[in-house]
Order: structure tokens, then C-alpha cells, then sequence
């Protein structure tokens, strides 16, 4: 008797999980980039995990798609890049490999701040070029040309904490429309990372406030949006593109705007020739530093975006003398 009434509970119960609405796959995430990656990872905690494509110590700027990154897209319900401004390499592969995927593109999103590209290797102090509140629709990345319409944009919008809320929303939102079931966990998660978000951007401006008059160059124009985010004084750059190798000229004249400023640091990048910076400092009394605007050197993950913009305050705090 008793186990035929264990028998009917156990029915029962098999019954009622049976009844209850199947929930939907979570959704298939490809990411192109350590920092976007990290915020997708937040707001996707406690459901799944995003593939990364560009890992470890590799540069979307020179990156080369693999095997399995293909694979990756042609399995994928959401791809998330920035666009391909930065993520050059990607243009192809999305027509070809992901045709079905959604494509979130970030140069694209509502709310962003967005900041012309500076050309030459000496811009003037706190020139930033600002572009407020470029109001983008979403779009299908079918026969849009991204490229013509954002050229004279400087893509690496992550690096102010403002632009990387408007991401974080977005990401809720197109994670919640594929999978209705976790919408309410996406959103919650979104909540607690724009409180780590605001958090984070008292930390770095009261971090920053005592070099923000100091000038220093760095090796490519990655920087913008974190010196615009925090009135930081950078004067020029040595490359304008961190894949093209810079002129003997250009060299020379940032020599001079180091000499002429006082400028107090050259910024070399993870990933690029050092040498380039002492051939630029030589001379001069500008000490040397490392900056990394994507987190090469960090483990990926949640907790790399917010080490990412610590990182960049902390090596700017230490060259320039804080």
C-alpha cells in the first residue's frame, strides 16, 4: 500500500513538471571582443555563457578568423560586435557563417556618445571632438554600409563607463527577446550591473581628478572616450592606426609636441612594438607607461571590464605622477 501511494505521488509529480511550459534553449552568444564580452557575461550571469572570439593577447585589428569561430557564428542565435569600424575581419564571415544570427552592432545603439576619429599625430589639448548622443535604429546588417556612415568615428565606445550602461541596456533587451523565460533574470542582472557601472565612475573620476591637467600621448587614438569621460590632457598619438607602422615625420612631431608640452608620459600598447615609444621619448624627460584598451592581458569574463578601466586609471596614475 505504501508503495503503490508512492508510486501515485511520484506520478503525480512527473505529471506536473510535464505540464509546466518547456523553457526555450538558451540562447547561442558569439562576442567579438574581451570588453564587450565581459559586459555580455553580466548581464547573461546565472543563464549562460558568450563565446568569445578574439582571446587572449589578439587585436581585432589584426585578428584572422579560425575554424571553430566560424563554427561558433553559424551556430549562433546573437552576435554582439562593435562594428566594423574595429572589427574588420568580421564583415565577411557574418554573411557568410551567420546569416540567420541576430547582429546586435553597438556603433548602432540609442544613447551612445559618440567621438570623431582625430587625424595627425598632435591634437590639441582636450580637443575631443565630441558627438553627443548619436541616435542610432536598430538595423539588419544586410546590405547596410556601416563603414561610409560611422568613418569618421572612433570606435572604441566602451571605454566610457556612460556608453557601456547604454550597452548593458541593450544587451537585456536582445538577450530578453530570444529567451522570453530568462527576461526577468537578464533585467536584474542588467539593475545590478548599471549600479556596478555608476559605481565604478565615481571610483575612476576622483582617481583621475589629480593628472587630469597633465599631458601625455599614447600609441593609438584608443583613448577618447575615457580622456573625454574624465577631462584627461592626451596630446597626440603615435600611429593612427596600430597596424601601420609610423612615418620618420610623424615620429619627429610628436617628438616636438612631448618637448613642447612637458608632456610627462608615452603610452606603449600591450600588443605593439615598444620600441616605437622609446624612439619618441628619446630626447625628452617623458617617462614611459602601458596602456591597454581591451583587456589583453586580463582573464576574460565578468569581472574584466571593470579591471580594464581600473588598470588604464592606474597606469595613468602612476606615469603621470598622482
Amino acid at each position: 500500500m505504501r508503495r503503490f501511494a508512492l508510486f501515485t505521488t511520484l506520478t503525480a509529480a512527473l505529471a506536473a513538471v510535464a505540464a509546466l511550459p518547456a523553457r526555450a534553449e538558451v540562447p547561442k552568444v558569439v562576442v567579438s571582443i574581451k570588453p564587450i564580452h565581459s559586459l555580455v557575461a553580466s548581464v547573461m550571469h546565472g543563464v549562460g555563457e558568450p563565446t568569445l572570439l578574439v582571446r587572449g593577447g589578439a587585436s581585432p585589428h589584426s585578428y584572422t578568423m579560425k575554424p571553430s569561430d566560424a563554427k561558433a557564428l553559424s551556430a549562433a542565435d546573437l552576435v554582439v560586435w562593435v562594428g566594423p569600424e574595429l572589427e574588420s575581419f568580421l564583415e565577411k564571415p557574418l554573411k557568410a557563417n551567420a546569416p540567420k544570427a541576430t547582429l546586435l552592432t553597438l556603433m548602432d545603439l540609442k544613447g551612445l556618445t559618440l567621438l570623431e576619429t582625430r587625424e595627425g599625430g598632435a591634437w590639441e589639448a582636450h580637443d575631443h571632438g565630441r558627438k553627443g548622443g548619436h541616435d542610432h535604429k536598430g538595423h539588419d546588417h544586410k546590405g547596410h554600409d556601416h563603414a561610409e556612415e560611422h568613418e569618421e568615428l572612433n570606435s572604441h565606445i566602451w571605454l566610457d563607463p556612460a556608453n557601456a550602461r547604454a550597452i548593458v541596456t541593450a544587451l537585456a533587451e536582445a538577450l530578453a527577446a530570444k529567451d522570453p523565460a530568462g527576461a526577468e533574470t537578464y533585467r536584474t542582472n542588467a539593475d545590478r550591473t548599471l549600479q556596478q557601472l555608476d559605481g565604478l565612475d565615481a571610483e575612476l573620476k576622483a582617481a583621475l581628478a589629480p593628472v587630469k591637467d597633465k599631458p601625455f600621448v599614447v600609441f593609438h587614438d584608443a583613448y577618447q572616450y575615457f580622456e573625454a569621460r574624465y577631462d584627461l590632457s592626451a596630446v597626440g598619438s603615435i600611429t593612427v592606426s596600430p597596424d601601420r607602422r609610423p612615418s620618420a615625420k610623424r615620429l619627429s612631431a610628436i617628438r616636438a609636441k612631448i618637448g613642447g608640452l612637458g608632456a610627462a608620459c608615452v603610452f606603449a600598447e600591450p600588443q605593439f612594438e615598444p620600441a616605437l615609444v622609446q624612439t619618441v621619448v628619446e630626447g625628452t624627460k617623458a617617462g614611459t607607461g602601458v596602456l591597454d584598451p581591451e583587456g589583453t592581458e586580463l582573464p576574460e569574463g565578468e569581472a574584466l571590464y571593470p579591471a580594464l578601466l581600473r588598470n588604464l586609471a592606474a597606469s595613468l596614475r602612476g606615469c603621470l605622477g598622482a
